[in-house]
């Protein structure tokens, strides 16, 4: 099985340095125009109304545009606004702003004026479908496991199935259980949630194909609405013990009064712990997206300077590109992992209830049994 592996990965490296440096010549010729890699970067790492078809950007596969703007509410598929096109619904006009214009890569509407209004926009990008799409993920998994329960009472699952019971023990009894205690059932739900989300969310973002692709996770708007929900969990549900220790902890007087010194740095942490959360989780996604992408575009950066060289260039932005590949299939589960870790600790910090201080009782020598 190995040696069949290797034989493959040998193929394809060869196959791609004879072909890759053709295409990305023909590429340059047809297009007569100077490959810009910061355009191409962040292309494949922000939103899209449309879903690229793998191999081919110029083809995108159309999503619903939804636009609350003048004239009410207009609905229509993207692919009527790709590529620079003008869509007229009436006495109105939309189009993708260009580059350059006011709210580049947004839909804009024309008024009959020609002046540019920006509607409110609740389209199903290409991200909001891969939210989509990975919630149900989520749900399937839930199903699954809880079927398989209802079915065998005392069997153990296999396959796939078990294999989705294990991530939950390892996730409930390593990280949520021991951390939480007696609360864990009630936070468990939320916190496994979380984890099945985020690790969904990056292994599709490693795709190429539909429905992957979507660098979900590298959108730090994402992060930080689900950084919001622990930053929720952790102070709604928070006890009053800890937030007498935010409000007034214990430290010496001088410290809270007259200047409230230490609250104020108690109520920024508030804050701190989920702005940390949002950081890490989008900043090693968005990293490993971009060091893949750098690797390929290196294959079309030394195309111009011949054949021999764009060879050599891919194999190994090729060798380099399917390492990182499979480093970023670890640092997924590990960013979703340390997530769900993280948010269980800042979720146990409100669930304090401070420590009862009894001082050990000491027996008696007369209580103390007799010894011969």
């Amino acid at each position: 099985m190995i040696k069949k592996l290797t034989s493959l990965l040998l193929i394809l490296i060869v196959s791609m340095s004879v072909a890759v440096p053709a295409y990305a010549s023909e590429h340059q010729q047809s297009d007569n125009k100077e490959l810009s890699p910061k355009d191409i970067i962040f292309e494949h790492l922000g939103d899209a109304y449309g879903w690229e078809v793998p191999f081919n950007h110029h083809v995108r596969i159309p999503l619903p545009v939804i636009l609350f703007g003048k004239g009410g509410m207009h609905c229509f598929l993207s692919s009527r606004v790709q590529d620079g096109k003008v869509y007229h619904d009436g006495e109105y006009s939309f189009k993708i702003a260009a580059k350059g214009e006011p709210h580049q890569g947004k839909v804009v509407q024309i008024m009959p004026d020609g002046s540019i209004y920006k509607p409110f926009d609740i389209s199903i990008t290409k991200n909001v479908l891969a939210l989509f799409i990975a919630a149900l993920l989520v749900i399937w998994t839930v199903a699954a496991v809880s079927k398989w329960y209802k079915r065998h009472e005392y069997k153990a699952p296999r396959k796939v199935v078990g294999m989705l019971e294990a991530l939950m023990e390892f996730i409930y009894k390593g990280v949520i259980r021991p951390t939480l205690g007696d609360k864990s059932l009630k936070f468990a739900p939320f916190l496994l949630t979380v984890f099945f989300l985020i690790l969904y969310l990056n292994l599709l973002g490693l795709m190429v194909v539909f429905p992957g692709g979507a660098n979900v996770t590298g959108n730090i708007a994402v992060t930080l609405v689900l950084a919001i929900f622990t930053f929720l969990a952790t102070n709604i549900f928070g006890t009053k013990h800890y937030w007498k220790e935010i409000l007034w902890p214990d430290v010496p007087l001088w410290l809270k009064f007259p200047l409230p010194i230490m609250p104020m740095i108690e109520i920024f942490g508030i804050f701190t712990k989920p702005a940390a959360l949002t950081v890490r989780l989008f900043a090693n996604m968005l990293g490993g997206h971009m060091i893949v992408i750098v690797l390929t575009l290196l294959i079309f950066i030394f195309a111009a300077m011949g054949p021999a060289v764009t060879g050599a260039t891919t194999v190994f932005s090729v060798l380099f590109s399917i390492f990182m590949l499979l480093i970023d299939v670890l640092v997924s589960f590990i960013q979703a992992y340390v997530f769900t870790m993280l948010s269980t600790l800042f979720i146990s910090f409100g669930q304090e209830s401070g420590h009862e201080h009894h001082e050990p009782k000491q027996e008696s020598a007369a209580a103390q049994p007799a010894t011969k």
